[in-house]
């Protein structure tokens, strides 16, 4: 039997309680050398539903494991199916303010870096540059086989033609993309193979049950060592993924702040919790700090 990855956790009765005023933040990005790491949390406000807040996907939705795609054909048809109509919605979402606030505390040469555990791409569309993808983008696509990528939108076209008519109904579209649908609604889906070999065509993100690689890791490892102040924004930290580097950076004694409205396995690690949305807390800073944050590009 596989084992399923963690997704949940029970917080803890001693947890510190969150604050709602975001002047620790502003005064952290002020003083400048802030890395940023993100969450789902962050994109919710741009239609995109987080896994464990309030609606989270997880009360509906087991996200797709490496092993499951890899190991079971009928699996990969059904991932196929729900992630080629979740991204028609997925792909047209746009960034929300808390994006904005991001991108344009880094044009202002407060952050470090950003690191994101999403696969939306919205912190680009938003003008952030540089931004390390922890868990990669749903807007690539790999070949497991021969290692090839392409673009996900010539997937798009390619499943479009070999699938004509199909065009379900979803129940909700989750964090990866993914749309609830039922095995009834996912038929005879066709799945194509990769162009050049004929292989397993995977989407170029970290499923649960799959690894972030090596060399990624590391270099994220040196961006926390090279900030003055870790700010999460919009994450549980449920998984290890993003939890490993609160608790580098704390155990370096750097300090840590989380905006996230419910509480987060990081927090005792934190010297503050702000309980407030988003885009709220980090537009209210951005006010603070003198920063507009209307400027960058929104494409996709």
């Amino acid at each position: 039997m596989r084992m399923r990855p963690t997704l949940s956790w029970t917080p803890a009765p001693d947890l510190p309680p969150g604050t709602t005023d975001p002047r620790p933040v502003a005064d952290a990005l002020g003083a400048g050398g802030v890395l940023v790491l993100s969450g789902a949390g962050l994109s919710t406000e741009s239609g995109i539903p987080d896994y464990r807040g309030e609606g989270g996907s997880l009360s509906r939705h087991t996200p797709m494991t490496y092993q499951d795609f890899t190991g079971d054909a009928q699996a990969r048809r059904r991932y196929w199916a729900r992630s080629h109509l979740g991204w028609r919605t997925f792909g047209r979402a746009r960034p929300n303010a808390g994006h904005r606030a991001v991108a344009a505390f880094g044009r202002h040469g407060l952050l470090t870096g950003v690191i994101t555990q999403n696969v939306d791409g919205l912190h680009q569309a938003a003008g952030s540059e540089g931004v390390v993808e922890l868990h990669g983008s749903l807007d690539r696509v790999v070949c497991l086989s021969c290692g090839t990528f392409s673009p996900r939108r010539d997937l798009a076209r390619r499943l479009h033609e070999a699938n004509p008519g199909f065009d379900p109904v979803a129940a909700g579209i989750n964090p990866d993309g993914d749309a609830d649908l039922t095995d009834e609604q996912v038929g005879d889906f066709r799945v194509v193979p990769c162009t050049v070999c004929g292989g397993i065509l995977k989407p170029d993100v970290v499923f649960f049950g799959e690894s972030v690689p090596p060399q990624r890791v590391e270099h994220c490892r040196e961006l926390v060592r090279a900030a003055t102040t870790l700010l999460v924004l919009g994450s549980s930290l449920t998984v290890m993924s993003g939890l490993r580097f609160v608790r580098q950076a704390a155990q370096a004694g750097t300090p840590v702040l989380i905006v996230n409205r419910d509480p987060t396995r990081g927090d005792r690690y934190a010297a503050t919790r702000v309980a407030l949305p988003l885009g709220t807390a980090l537009t209210t800073v951005a006010d603070r700090l003198g920063l507009p944050v209307d400027g960058g590009s929104t494409a996709r």
